[in-house]
């Protein structure tokens, strides 16, 4: 279903047309920003080149195309009743959005306290643990957890609050009638059948995909979020630009530390730096959002674990950054022992095996 005044889908057509010159363009994240919150007329005006007359005359004679979408699919613009306010009050924001999952579940999600759980595609188990756990800590506590679906803290974010039994929010790069990338696509399946998925690009599967897409999600999340938290991202500035963003508009932004060697946490070690509010765990981003002891996080009532001394001692390890069976074992120890209390520990939920045979401890 399409809901999309001419206005809008104008400016839908004119940004698929422009997409080359706009991916040129995002090499430098603060003009694109600039561009996109143009008016139609001057954004041709700043990207048309020599090509400059043929778009004014094109966008002139532009018709509206009547082409079916997807069922699934619904759209709307910044003129609907069920566009978020949040947007339409920032000329940086869509001006279309893509919805599956309903209007209602989007309204839904969009009701109480929103934030956004970003980070790299190459975060480590780490991150990844991290990322998992305090999404769905958030989600217990009744915000909305909001993230992209692809590898890495985002597809952990989303995996942390399908945990919880919370209804998922995601914002998407290119068409919303299949995943990319691919191997995320049982997550996606599991984030529209619970929750909602957004998109403001390329509606149709034949439309190419373009580079400009990715930092565009990010300001979108930016903008819909109260609260960003990064929890790894290397200095690139596309992995900060949620963040960034977030900052220009007066937001609350906050990082979760890393090691000072790892290069998965150079950029959020950067944020911290630069002013950003510091989250080790749910408590600190609630306080963050309603201010210190305006809201409590909600814990799970576990029954104490009871460990022999064996195992204790191999649980500290691991927590002192000894992550792999070489740097746990001993002179003294028989291998079997180690295995055995290694797979003892993660039946218990106290280890979580990551990648390359790393050990990381759960939130537990």
């Amino acid at each position: 279903m399409t809901d999309v005044c001419q206005q809008c889908e104008r400016r839908a057509w004119l940004l698929e047309r422009l997409g080359i010159r706009l991916d040129f363009r995002a090499r430098d994240l603060s003009y694109l920003w600039r561009l996109l919150e143009l008016s139609d007329r001057d954004l041709i005006d700043a990207v048309g080149g020599r090509q400059l007359d043929g778009l004014h005359q094109a966008y002139e004679l532009w018709e509206t195309s009547l082409e079916q979408t997807d069922r699934d699919i619904e759209r709307i613009c910044m003129h609907h009743t069920a566009y978020p306010a949040c947007l339409s009050r920032d000329a940086l924001a869509p001006r279309t959005l893509g919805v599956r999952g309903g209007l209602d579940r989007l309204n839904e999600t969009l009701t109480p306290k929103v934030v956004a759980v970003v980070g790299t595609r190459r975060a480590t188990d780490y991150g990844m643990e991290l990322a998992r756990e305090l999404s769905r800590e958030l989600a217990s506590c009744g915000l909305t957890v909001m993230s992209g679906v692809g590898e890495g803290v985002a597809g952990a974010a989303q995996t942390g609050v399908l945990e919880a039994g919370a209804m998922p929010l995601a914002v998407m790069a290119g068409s919303l009638s299949r995943c990319s990338p691919a191997c995320c696509e049982p997550l996606y399946r599991r984030v529209v059948e619970k929750g909602c998925v957004i998109s403001e690009q390329a509606f149709s599967g034949d439309v190419r995909a373009r580079s400009w897409w990715s930092p565009a999600v990010d300001r979108t999340l930016a903008l819909l979020a109260e609260l960003t938290i990064v929890v790894e991202a290397g200095e690139h500035p596309r992995e900060l630009a949620c963040a960034r963003v977030a900052w220009t508009r007066g937001k609350h932004v906050a990082a979760v530390p890393g090691r000072v060697t790892s290069p998965a946490s150079k950029g959020t070690n950067e944020l911290l730096m630069h002013g950003a509010r510091l989250v080790r765990n749910t408590q600190d981003a609630l306080d963050t959002l309603y201010g210190v002891g305006g809201m409590e996080a909600r814990r799970q009532t576990i029954e104490p674990v009871l460990l022999d001394p064996r195992l204790t001692e191999v649980l500290a390890d691991v927590g002192r950054g000894k992550d792999t069976v070489s740097k746990l074992a001993k002179d003294d120890a028989e291998p079997g022992e180690l295995a055995l209390a290694l797979a003892e520990l993660e039946l218990k939920g106290l280890l979580v095996r990551g990648d390359g045979g790393r050990y990381v401890p759960s939130a537990l």
